[in-house]
């Protein structure tokens, strides 16, 4: 548990480390900060995941080492999204969908009307995570750096936990009839 608060952390940390960096130490600064920070993410939660981000972070900080710019630091948003979207739309195709294979560390004898549930909520993540990775990548390229780390490190958290909740409440209503 307390890994995944840290990890928790750590992430919605990014956007602001990145932004506090560039106003006050330099990209090459930041740059290290990010390359530690995803490093260290890494290690608290390994995994395939974890894995293909800090990889992608070494690209996108390569990318801003050798361009001299910030920009591709602030792609890291998008890469999550692309990535999260990808896992969740790759998962339709599989037996499970990714909501199922969660619902199912609780419930493992979900019944037909719960696994077609979980797979239309899947769909509703999907949809979001592009939602989500359009809105970080217009950031990205077309705002200042406050409103990029405001939406990327807070808003999207909210909109994310504002989806979970929503669910949940949906859920209970629905069970209820």
């Amino acid at each position: 548990m307390f890994r995944r608060v840290l990890s928790a952390l750590v992430a919605l940390a990014y956007p602001f480390v990145v932004l506090w960096g560039l106003k006050t130490c330099g990209l090459t600064a930041v740059i290290v900060a990010v390359l530690a920070v995803c490093v260290f993410n890494c290690l608290l939660r390994p995994s395939k995941v974890s894995a293909v981000l800090l990889i992608c972070a070494m690209a996108l900080c390569a990318l801003s080492f050798v361009y001299r710019i910030p920009l591709p630091l602030k792609f890291y948003p998008v890469v999550v999204n692309a990535l999260m979207f990808g896992l969740f739309l790759a998962s339709l195709f599989r037996g499970q969908s990714a909501i199922e294979s969660l619902a199912r560390l609780r419930q493992p004898n979900l019944p037909p009307e719960a696994v077609r549930y979980t797979r239309r909520l899947t769909i509703v993540w999907c949809v979001f995570f592009v939602f989500n990775g359009l809105v970080a990548f217009w950031t990205a390229v077309a705002q200042p750096d406050e409103i990029w780390a405001l939406y990327n490190g807070f808003i999207a958290y909210l909109l994310i936990g504002s989806l979970i909740v929503g669910e949940m409440v949906f859920r209970k209503i629905r069970l209820n009839r």
